[in-house]
């Protein structure tokens, strides 16, 4: 007999692995960027590098606004409003920190 007060827990079919990457697609992409930006920086490319990864924060903010917070994973951190907030200052702060510092004669 099963007990009213626990949620049931949905059985959408399909195996574990496709049911964890459905919910936490979001994150892997992001995580995937940020190893982009990770090879462009070991690459001595630190401005495109830099570039990539406050993309990464924006596409993480763009994520935690537009998606309902069960199909984020694990880019809800707090609320919503503070989450967007603060990836996309860290985001728009790197992003302009990348464009606008002179390379000093290196790429």
């Amino acid at each position: 007999m099963t007990d009213p007060t626990v949620p049931r827990q949905e059985s959408g079919g399909g195996s574990w692995g496709a049911q964890f990457l459905r919910c936490h697609l979001p994150m892997v992409l992001v995580g995937l960027v940020v190893l982009v930006a990770i090879v462009f920086v070991a690459s001595d490319r630190w401005r495109r590098g830099a570039f990539i990864f406050g993309s990464a924060a924006l596409l993480a903010a763009v994520f935690r606004l537009c998606l309902p917070t069960v199909r984020v994973g694990l880019l809800a951190v707090r609320g919503k409003p503070f989450d967007v907030a603060a990836l996309s200052l860290l985001g728009s702060t790197i992003v302009f920190l990348a464009a606008t510092i002179n390379t000093l004669g290196v790429g």
